[in-house]
């Protein structure tokens, strides 16, 4: 029997959507499941009359492949990953190539990387994302790893990858844990940009009064200019669907105010206050999830707890167009963010990121594939060393232009009462930034007053330490 080119273990969703997609582009691919009636099922069902072999067992998976072998684990994050490959380990040959797909933290990355060499082994920790039909039909790819696997497996990637008018959607990320890295962050923009969008629904819904057939229509016309991107699609989509279990209602009206996550948004908050790079909108965005999950808590405030009444909308489309400035400029300060972490991760961790390399992988197939993303590519193909979006010429103006509107929805929502936390981070975060001077002169003093702590004076060079009470 002729060897297979590459062996997928996992088939959920993700793993047999890449394994579908590897053997359109030409692939012949081996799975494994740990429960053989999903590999049965599989073979029988969408892999039937193609380029497929459904093994039992490891041994007969890792004897079917071509060497150097090349296989892809698509498990949970986790023990599952490290039992899987503690299992793999023995029958593997040196020089072969262990590729983890699933949203695994960058450090376990970084650990089974060194384990892997130590045996003579190759390891790529890879951030997918494209959700089910990404994984079918081209999805985002931020493979990391040492230049040898990434050659070993770029005519694979970048046939599967999806494909944007600037090539296929596929990089060598970096080094070490690099691409599990580059997809946390990831993860934490999308975190940033739904709740985003959801902040600004909320205010066209509960301040400007539009029905869901009239939201529907916003967004539809949001998604043709400068909010293009397939989140705001997606939102279009399902603002005004119908409920099907018959309340006559929009669906979206009796879905459970719940929020859920997998952790990914957490890690990204969590990174970034280890490398010390403020990002308030996705962790903005982090807590609001946390507190849409304290509904029974929410449920008995909201009958003791009182606020202004919202404020009568004169002029609903000028609204309209506020929000939309908002939001925009949200926007801006939220990517801002997210590359300001992989600009300071890949100083702390030596990754050899390229950030307008990232942006321009994340145009097509990912979940926060945007229009947007073409001037985050052209900022940093002007300038690879940009210290933040907000200091390219062409965001400068996005947000100088869309300035007065966007505090003008940001106050409208406080004197309304409304929640936006986001959108109000992302405007804090834009007035501190662009201050030369901030208040934390003071707590420079108060640290000193009762920890001697020291301070820096802005007149003479040195350090200080002052008597206070003295």
């Amino acid at each position: 029997m002729s060897k297979q080119a590459i062996g997928v273990i996992g088939l959920g969703v993700m793993g047999s959507n890449l394994a579908l997609n590897m053997e359109r582009n030409g692939f012949s691919v081996t799975v494994y499941n740990r429960t053989y009636e999903k590999t049965e099922d599989f073979i029988k069902g969408p892999a039937k009359g193609k380029k497929f072999v459904g093994v039992r067992d490891l041994k007969e998976f890792v004897e079917s492949l071509e060497e150097p072998r090349r296989i892809l684990i698509m498990v949970k994050a986790g023990r599952p990953v490290d039992a899987v490959m503690e299992e793999l380990r023995p029958m593997l040959s040196r020089g072969d190539v262990l590729i983890d797909g699933g949203n695994s933290l960058f450090r376990d990355t970084d650990r089974r990387e060194e384990e892997m060499k130590n045996h003579g082994l190759q390891f790529v920790g890879m951030g997918v994302s494209g959700g089910e039909e990404g994984a079918l039909w081209g999805p985002s790819l931020m493979p990391g790893g040492d230049d040898a696997a990434y050659n070993r497996l770029e005519p694979i990637l970048t046939k599967i990858a999806a494909k944007s008018d600037s090539g296929p959607c596929v990089t060598h990320i970096g080094q070490r844990g690099a691409g599990h890295f580059v997809k946390m962050v990831h993860n934490g923009i999308e975190y940033g940009d739904m709740q985003l969008i959801a902040e600004a629904y909320d205010m066209l819904r509960h301040v400007g009064g539009l029905e869901p057939p009239e939201l529907k229509e916003v967004f539809e016309e949001w998604n043709r200019g400068d909010l293009s991107s397939f989140l705001i699609e997606v939102t279009a989509k399902v603002v005004n669907h119908p409920d099907d279990k018959g309340t006559g209602a929009a669906l979206i009206d009796m879905i459970q105010d719940r929020a859920g996550q997998k952790g990914t948004g957490k890690w990204t908050t969590q990174e970034a206050m280890e490398l010390a790079v403020p990002i308030p909108t996705i962790t903005a965005a982090v807590d609001a999830r946390f507190m849409s999950a304290l509904k029974e808590e929410r449920v008995k405030a909201a009958k003791k707890l009182k606020g202004p009444r919202g404020r009568k909308i004169k002029d609903r489309k000028k609204f309209v167009e506020e929000v939309r400035a908002a939001l925009y400029a949200s926007k801006i300060c939220s990517y801002a963010q997210g590359m300001a972490m992989l600009r300071a991760a890949d100083a702390a961790y030596g990754y050899g990121l390229k950030l307008g390399e990232i942006a321009r992988i994340w145009k097509a197939g990912c979940i926060i594939r945007a229009v947007f993303l073409d001037k985050i590519y052209a900022a940093y193909q002007k300038s690879s060393k940009l210290p933040n979006l907000l200091m390219d010429r062409e965001f400068t103006k996005a947000v100088k232009e869309r300035q007065k509107a966007w505090r003008s929805v940001v106050k409208l929502a406080t004197a309304s009462g409304l929640a936006i936390p986001a959108m109000s981070a992302s405007l804090a975060y834009f007035d501190s930034y662009r201050r030369e001077r901030l208040p934390a002169n003071l707590i420079q003093a108060q640290r000193d007053f009762f920890g001697a702590h020291t301070y820096e004076r802005v007149d003479r060079e040195g350090i200080f330490h002052t008597e206070w009470n003295s």
